[in-house]
């Protein structure tokens, strides 16, 4: 007889971004909470952002070879159908030794095999949506779920069977919470006598973005704002070389709630779990949205509370002509301030990541009390 850890097994397939990954660690985590035993398992690539972050959060980890189909003519698409292939079988040796009863898809390209795989050995399949516009693996995934869980109402257009549909909206982690200003701004070595402006461009970072902040980082300190930037760790060697008293600048940040706590205003993109957690922690946030992805979709996510005076916006192409106005009117408004935070805590759904793990608990027949 199977010991009681090994009882209720759930995968997950997430990774290459963090508006990917971390959406799931969310909901491993409520999974983890509601259900001790769980035997948990996710499966990633060995170069991307799941390899550093999911063995610090104390779950099972295995890797497949795979990479996203580039929209641009390169050697890496004629190698696509081998990576695919290879993965597939790896996926379907991982799922028969794992045996899950449920797998979570998190979109991305690795979401393909593995869901593939899982679904031929039996398992129940969550689809997890993070964007207005879904990803084209969820799409082709559609048929294989039994549930989709979407996180904007936009959403339910693009799939077909709309009784797999649930709004759910975007789980977030645990461990996302604001500490004292104070305490946050001390572990940056930063002062409590300026405004400090947070800039990220998500977890692989924004060229543009940084580019921005370059041109214009001597007008942020001239008007006595002080900076954390995150680069992303392809253009940190670029850009250290600002760093000084007020400007901090890191290639990647663990602890997202220390710098959340820190800023009075964010600037960052606007993909989904962004807006998720800074509508979580009600904070004053101008979004530039990349324009490099599918059908503009971070336009589309960030559009709706714009529309509601709970963000503002400035477009990626006019980021480094408008940058200082905006933020320099913003960041000394306390008015502004607390009316964007009040604002857009209006869109949390906090309640996400628990919602979609009793879904998935259900789904492996687990009793809920």
């Amino acid at each position: 007889m199977k010991n009681q850890k090994n009882k209720y097994r759930f995968l997950f397939a997430a990774g290459g971004t963090g508006g990917h990954l971390y959406p799931a660690i969310a909901i491993a985590e409520k999974i983890r909470v509601l259900l001790p035993s769980a035997d948990i398992m996710f499966i990633g690539t060995k170069k991307k952002l799941e390899a550093r972050v999911v063995p610090q959060y104390k779950f099972k980890f295995k890797t497949i070879w795979i990479s996203g189909f580039s929209r641009k003519l390169n050697f890496s698409n004629f190698l696509f159908p081998i990576k695919l292939i290879i993965a597939s079988i790896k996926s379907l040796w991982i799922c028969f030794k794992f045996k899950p009863q449920v797998a979570i898809g998190c979109g991305a390209y690795l979401s393909g095999p593995v869901i593939w795989a899982a679904k031929l050995f039996g398992a129940k399949i969550i689809l997890q949506e993070q964007n207005s516009y879904p990803g084209v693996t969820n799409r082709m995934l559609e048929k294989k779920a039994d549930q989709i869980h979407i996180s904007f109402e936009d959403s339910k257009k693009y799939f077909k069977n709309q009784s797999k549909l649930i709004m759910t909206g975007n789980p977030i982690r645990i461990d996302i919470k604001l500490k004292e200003k104070s305490e946050a701004l001390r572990e940056f070595g930063l002062s409590n006598n300026k405004k400090t402006l947070f800039v990220f461009g998500g977890s692989l970072g924004a060229l543009s973005i940084n580019q921005a902040i370059e041109q214009n980082l001597k007008s942020l300190l001239d008007i006595n704002i002080q900076v954390i930037w995150q680069t992303g760790k392809f253009y940190f060697e670029i850009y250290q070389k600002y760093e000084n008293e007020c400007v901090r600048i890191m290639a990647y940040i663990e602890n997202m709630s220390n710098a959340y706590s820190a800023a009075d205003l964010i600037l960052a993109r606007s993909g989904a779990t962004t807006i998720a957690e800074i509508a979580y922690l009600a904070l004053p946030v101008i979004f530039v949205p990349s324009p490099n992805v599918a059908e503009n979709h971070q336009y589309k996510n960030a559009k709706s509370l714009i529309d509601n005076n709970s963000a503002l916006m400035i477009e990626d192409k006019n980021l480094s002509s408008e940058l200082i106005n905006t933020v320099e009117k913003t960041i000394f408004s306390s008015n502004k301030l607390k009316e964007l935070g009040n604002n857009i805590k209006k869109f949390s759904i906090p309640e996400a990541a628990e919602v979609i793990a009793k879904e998935a608990l259900k789904l492996a027949k687990v009793e809920i009390k």
